[in-house]
């Protein structure tokens, strides 16, 4: 069992009462999305050792949409997508004043219902796509790219330095044992060939290998037995005591067929 330490809480990062969003930099800094008392869309970037105030507060428009916001930990790129706003704005990420830089917008005529993000290990390197979105429309999906145009053909090395791979930097025992670790990093040089014999390893220990010893074995067969015959017992009295109960009714009936006849022949 772990023990969880709460080193820094903060109530509210936004004073708004509608929903607000969080993700954490690369660099452990923290960025959130929300809202002002007055309705007022927000971001905000947190020293996660001192969320007193932040370091750099933006106030973005009045629009009633909350802010998705997607992280390219490789160029610090936050791009905000609001639900029911037909535009993605970005933001480069750095450490000098203001530290939230506001890039572009992209816009488009129809409002997004929903937004995904494709993984760098997806983007076409050969054009110089550096990101790629999934619009949610009320009958489709419509992919959105970003590229950096470029004269040459060569690869990009700024625009693809080494980023995370598919494969796991730790087991999950090795995590629960308090254990930590970079991800693994790969080159989208060539683009992204996945290992043709990639094993899944999977090394969690089945729990009944740890489970205490059972006391004296109970036989369920005995118990079955005498539950049978039990029943069957049971079962014979009953279908006896039908059989007088028929025997019965048809003396009954039978008698009463006999005087009714009598009367049909007026004998009686």
């Amino acid at each position: 069992m772990k023990l969880i330490i709460i080193l820094q809480e903060k109530d509210k990062v936004h004073e708004g009462a509608r929903p607000m969003r969080a993700i954490f930099m690369s660099d452990g800094k923290i960025f959130t999305t929300g809202f002002s008392k007055i309705s007022e869309r927000q971001l905000a970037l947190w020293d996660p050792k001192n969320l007193d105030e932040p370091i750099a507060l933006q106030e973005m428009d009045t629009s009633n949409g909350v802010l998705l916001p997607f992280y390219d930990p490789d160029s610090n790129i936050v791009y905000l997508c609001g639900k029911g706003d037909s535009s993605i704005r970005y933001f480069e990420i750095t450490d000098e004043a203001p530290y939230v830089h506001y890039l572009s917008t992209f816009s488009s005529k129809e409002p997004q219902r929903g937004m995904g993000f494709m993984t760098k290990r997806g983007l076409d390197v050969s054009r110089c796509e550096i990101a790629r979105f999934f619009k949610l429309h009320e009958r489709k999906c419509e992919p959105i790219t970003m590229t950096v145009p470029r004269k040459s053909d060569l690869f990009q090395d700024d625009l693809y330095p080494d980023t995370q791979g598919p494969e796991a930097a730790l087991e999950a025992e090795e995590w629960m044992s308090g254990k930590n670790a970079d991800p693994i990093l790969i080159s989208l040089r060539d683009g992204y060939i996945p290992p043709k014999n990639r094993e899944l390893k999977f090394a969690k220990k089945n729990i009944l290998d740890n489970k205490p010893p059972l006391g004296p074995r109970r036989s369920y067969s005995t118990c079955e037995s005498n539950f049978s015959r039990v029943t069957m017992e049971e079962l014979m009295d009953e279908i006896k005591s039908l059989k007088v109960t028929v025997q019965s009714q048809e003396r009954r009936i039978t008698e009463l067929e006999n005087k009714l006849s009598k009367f049909t022949n007026g004998t009686a």
